[in-house]
């Protein structure tokens, strides 16, 4: 290892976020493709996503029995694939187990794509928000409590005695 390696200061820019996002375009780009043209040749895709991530939508035995990451193929029976205009989510339709099912996946929860065919692939990081839990907001205190609505007729207050006067 040169000495120099040893000596590189952490960027204040963040260089690895936009490379992730740069790849990720690479995987829209093509889910477009196939959405548009199917699958050439040999191509098929394997994508992996978090389950759990904010925005998935798969029924809840998938949900079940893939808890944190569930790996779908796309290469002879899918239908319907589609990604959103923003480029920020895909749907498409598979069977499991004979039942039909449509899945819909943020861009963001994938960790991984690969097209076996071309010996491509591509690993991505995901953290994934832990929800919100209602307990977990904070109860106004003092002056943050808002006031409560008077229960009584509305304080009117005329702005005639704001207003500038015109010189008669």
């Amino acid at each position: 290892m040169a000495e120099d390696d040893l000596n590189t200061p952490e960027s204040l820019l963040p260089y690895d976020e936009w490379t992730q996002e740069a790849l990720r375009q690479v995987v829209v780009s093509a889910l477009r493709h196939v959405a548009n043209e199917g699958l050439p040749g040999g191509h098929h895709f394997y994508i992996t996503f978090k389950t759990e991530y904010p925005g998935v939508n798969i029924p809840d035995r998938l949900k079940a029995q893939y808890p944190d990451e569930m790996t779908i193929v796309l290469q002879h029976q899918f239908h319907s694939l589609m990604v959103d205009e923003a480029g920020t989510s895909m749907s498409v339709g598979l069977s499991f187990s004979g039942v039909p099912s449509t899945l819909v996946i943020p861009i963001a929860a994938i960790t991984g794509f690969a097209d076996p065919e071309v010996r491509f692939g591509l690993q991505f990081h995901v953290d994934v928000p832990e929800p919100v839990k209602v307990t977990d907001i904070p109860e106004p205190q003092g002056d943050d409590v808002p006031a409560r609505p008077n229960d009584g007729p509305a304080d009117v207050v005329s702005l005639d005695a704001f207003r500038r006067r015109q010189k008669d």
